[in-house]
């Protein structure tokens, strides 16, 4: 089994303005990061770039607000386990992009990503992604899509992030990613 993650945001202005810069310049240097993290088994692209193929055409969920750009910053990714995505996703140069969030992006009335685990042999689409993201909205966490506040194991059961991996995860990604 894998952990897939999806993460979805909404700009506050459309992407082009010149607020959304600081965000396109960070996202620049993070896609490299992710590509070397520890843990990471392979990362969608997207439909308008070259390099890594897209896993489905690209859609959104209901929460998108078209801007007249014509997407949204989503990620859809394949992990080896909760720790590994949380590790990345909660430290280094992710971290300090999360913390800035606010400058780029509306506030949610949605959950700003969706995890589950995915038999080894499948690589979700950007559509079953949106399936599951709009499902934690609606249901809260349940093996379909969670939190990692709120984690289900491979087998369905509930279970609480090992702190003590992510620590040694975060340390490893700092020797590696510099």
């Amino acid at each position: 089994m894998k952990l897939a993650l999806y993460t979805f945001g909404v700009f506050a202005q459309p992407a082009e303005q010149p607020v959304n810069d600081s965000f396109q310049f960070l996202n620049d240097l993070v896609l490299p990061q992710v590509d070397r993290a520890v843990g990471l088994i392979a990362r969608s692209g997207y439909d308008s770039e070259a390099g890594t193929s897209s896993w489905g055409t690209q859609v959104f969920p209901k929460f998108y607000v078209e801007r007249g750009d014509g997407w949204s910053p989503s990620t859809l990714s394949l992990w080896v386990d909760a720790e590994s995505a949380m590790a990345f996703s909660y430290s280094g140069l992710h971290a300090q992009a999360l913390k800035r969030g606010r400058e780029w992006f509306v506030k949610p009335q949605w959950p700003p990503y969706a995890v589950w685990w995915v038999a080894s042999g499948h690589v979700p689409e950007w559509a079953e992604a949106v399936r599951r993201h709009q499902h934690l909205h609606d249901h809260g966490p349940t093996t379909e899509a969670f939190t990692f506040k709120q984690a289900f194991d491979s087998a369905g059961r509930a279970m609480a992030i090992d702190a003590q991996k992510v620590k040694a995860i975060v340390q490893k990604n700092a020797e590696i990613l510099g």
